[in-house]
């Protein structure tokens, strides 16, 4: 089987990644326990007249989209893949409202056409007139990671040769304050750049939407080469997290010693960030360690950011300094490791290489 390479970044997120041409320059830093995508000028990717109608999610994924494709130098994908944990749940939130409010009568029918979760993709295929294949896929923690695969399936079946991968959530006041009882959440505001240094129960509530174009010829363009993903559910403890992800670098072709930096899914959650030291002290001990919800908050696509965050890195070969402490002496970069999970439920691992 082919090579499959990352030729195109697109993600808005809570900082300021939606230009390519900086690379976490200017940090977002602020006491909360929730973050926001900063959002770009959308009237650049979509025209004046359609961005007053549509929701922020979907403004989001197609400006994101938009630079993705700019970035690759790509006009029209041979398919559009997404995940989302939760999809556009402001106008699920407002059609159900609505329903409430209006006693099931005179309901609008946009909130409820633009409600469903693969509405992100839709909107982008219908702007760019794209006829070719079209998916998205709702798996809980591991929704961006199932996009992947099958991105990945169809490039080495040849079905296609650009696609266009997006990962996406949002955070809505409704959602937030829901996990929020259910204890997911700092109950104080924290220092997001602090977040690992508050042992506090919970997280940092976040979202974010991040689109990469996968293609099996590299060029100019490239980030890195795409190695593999993998997905598991419910470990029962740390050794069998070290063992699946021991297997996947052995089918990789890797070893723990080939690594030059694990990046880690810590939320700040005592609990929920267990796994991820006993890896530390146990098979990533002496490998370069990174982290990145302080930068994005924790969401179920938050593995999105991850990726582009390594794919940013490859190309520049420099690990900045927010996302790892203590800093090792640089050298070449070669091998990347992703591991996330979320709530302990849905796990997985992806590996870029340097192309």
């Amino acid at each position: 089987m082919g090579s499959i390479f990352i030729n195109g970044l697109g993600n808005i997120s809570p900082q300021k990644t939606f230009d390519n041409g900086h690379f976490l320059d200017e940090l977002t830093n602020s006491n909360t326990n929730q973050l926001r995508c900063i959002d770009p000028n959308y009237k650049e990717y979509i025209s004046g007249d359609l961005v007053r109608r549509m929701s922020r999610i979907i403004k989001m994924g197609i400006a994101s989209a938009r630079i993705c494709l700019q970035d690759a130098s790509v006009e029209m994908p041979d398919a559009i893949i997404t995940g989302t944990g939760l999809g556009c749940i402001e106008d699920t939130e407002k059609f159900l409202s609505n329903l409430i409010r209006n006693n099931e009568e005179f309901l609008t029918p946009t909130p409820f056409i633009q409600s469903t979760h693969n509405t992100v993709g839709a909107q982008i295929a219908l702007l760019m007139k794209c006829h070719n294949y079209n998916f998205t896929y709702v798996n809980r923690g591991i929704s961006f990671e199932s996009a992947l695969t099958d991105a990945m399936i169809r490039l080495k079946l040849g079905d296609s040769r650009n696609i266009l991968l997006g990962g996406m959530d949002e955070l809505t006041a409704n959602s937030f304050a829901i996990m929020e009882r259910l204890g997911h959440w700092k109950r104080k505001p924290v220092n997001n750049l602090d977040l690992f240094s508050d042992f506090n129960r919970g997280s940092i509530a976040g979202e974010g939407v991040a689109f990469f174009l996968l293609s099996p010829e590299k060029n100019v363009h490239s980030y890195a080469r795409l190695a593999g993903v993998d997905t598991f559910y419910k470990p029962k403890d740390t050794r069998e997290i070290e063992a699946r992800i021991s297997s996947f670098l052995q089918q990789a072709e890797t070893h723990v010693g080939d690594l030059d930096l694990v990046i880690l899914g810590l939320n700040g959650d005592p609990t929920q960030d267990k796994p991820y030291g006993d890896l530390s002290s146990g098979l990533f001990k002496n490998t370069q360690r990174g982290y990145f919800k302080h930068l994005c908050g924790e969401y179920l696509t938050s593995s999105a950011f991850a990726l582009w965050l390594s794919c940013r890195i490859m190309k520049q070969q420099l690990i900045p300094e927010v996302i790892s402490s203590p800093q090792i002496p640089q050298k070449s970069i070669k091998n990347i490791l992703i591991y996330n999970h979320y709530r302990n439920i849905d796990h997985s691992i992806m590996l870029i290489s340097q192309v």
